[in-house]
């Protein structure tokens, strides 16, 4: 499913050997857990609400592509932030790419 936070905050994280690490807070209007529905593939974070949330769910693929024909403006608002959170994505790997050709090179 997809979630559209209505009201509230949620945190959006990951867990990596036990420890935690922050993605993002989100708020009402923004959305999380699209990718599920596109991708059918496991989530690869977690979400937690962090203050009283009301959720719209969205269930399927073919209930979100219905609601994004009859919602444009918010097709388009999910495109853009999709683009963002993959370029962030891609700055993170190439960040954590960088670090691991450092410390190859450190202990050559």
């Amino acid at each position: 499913s997809m979630y559209i936070i209505l009201q509230g905050n949620v945190e959006i994280y990951f867990t990596v050997n036990n420890s935690q690490t922050r993605l993002a807070i989100m708020k009402p209007g923004d959305f999380f857990g699209e990718m599920a529905l596109f991708s059918s593939k496991p989530r690869s974070a977690t979400a937690r609400t962090i203050t009283s949330a009301e959720l719209a769910i969205i269930e399927s693929k073919q209930q979100l592509e219905n609601f994004l024909v009859k919602n444009p403006k918010f097709a388009a608002k999910m495109v853009s932030i999709m683009a963002d959170r993959l370029a962030r994505t891609n700055e993170l790997l190439i960040s954590s790419m960088e670090k691991s050709v450092a410390k190859k090179i450190e202990y050559s």
